[in-house]
């Protein structure tokens, strides 16, 4: 069965309705509570933001079961060791399954990496460095969550169980990284090549266990198990698919 999931912007929630959005998403019984990470508002067009891991640790503290997730992380946001202590860190204070997706960000000077520019975080033109800073942090991710790890890694934080890693793609090269090195992937569900996508992601993964998740814009049509794009993710085999709102949240909506 396909998880109904929600996610709801920062850019145009203080924290007050991020937290009431939460509450509600658990008591209607969504599957998860997603977030942007973001340093600014402007891409998604608002005018704030909050760190995402700060945000869903806070998120944890006034829920119970709902569980939480980053769609996505942007690799550059933040070194890699930090950024996987991060999630390990907000995946122990919740108690409860993380879900832990990230991306390979923007080249610099382009719209998604003007946040970055404007506070001087390194970035690179190369999509190959890009996307092998990708597969650093899973493998980071691996190294430190792993039972048994090395003693280098005895007193970082170790979260059991570990936070699902989740790749955002768009295109073949890290639809391949998320079936290689990932636990999951997350596509568009309107992205023409998302079978395709899936499909790669599912021969790199060999057979083991692989999320398969999509988002969609969010609209109250969605709630019915019934709607036509409900239906097709089931088809499909989802595994999870996202309610996003990009835009000023239908709180009124999602609180029924």
């Amino acid at each position: 069965m396909t998880i109904l999931d929600i996610q709801v912007s920062p850019a145009h929630c203080d924290w007050s309705q991020l937290r009431d959005a939460c509450v509600a998403a658990e008591g209607l019984g969504f599957g998860a509570f997603w977030t942007y990470d973001h340093l600014a508002g402007v891409h998604l067009g608002g005018d704030r933001m909050l760190d995402c891991f700060t945000l869903l640790g806070a998120l944890s503290q006034v829920t119970e079961r709902i569980e939480l997730g980053t769609m996505v992380v942007n690799v550059w946001n933040r070194r890699p060791g930090t950024v996987v202590t991060a999630a390990a860190s907000v995946a122990l204070i919740s108690g409860r399954p993380f879900h832990f997706g990230i991306g390979a960000g923007a080249a610099p000077g382009s719209r998604w990496a003007v946040e970055q520019d404007a506070v001087g975080h390194e970035l690179s033109d190369s999509i190959e460095v890009r996307h092998a800073r990708v597969v650093r942090v899973l493998e980071l991710c691996r190294q430190e969550w792993s039972p048994d790890r090395d003693q280098r890694f005895a007193s970082f934080p170790l979260p059991s169980p570990a936070p699902t890693t989740l790749v955002g793609v768009s295109g073949k090269r890290l639809a391949r990284i998320a079936g290689t090195h990932a636990g999951g992937i997350n596509v568009a569900w309107d992205n023409p090549r998302r079978d395709e996508l899936l499909a790669i992601a599912d021969e790199a993964a060999g057979g083991r266990p692989f999320a398969r998740t999509a988002w969609t814009h969010y609209d109250a049509d969605l709630l019915d198990p019934d709607h036509p794009t409900r239906v097709a993710a089931e088809t499909a085999g989802l595994d999870r698919l996202i309610l996003a709102e990009l835009g000023v949240p239908t709180l009124g909506t999602i609180a029924g």
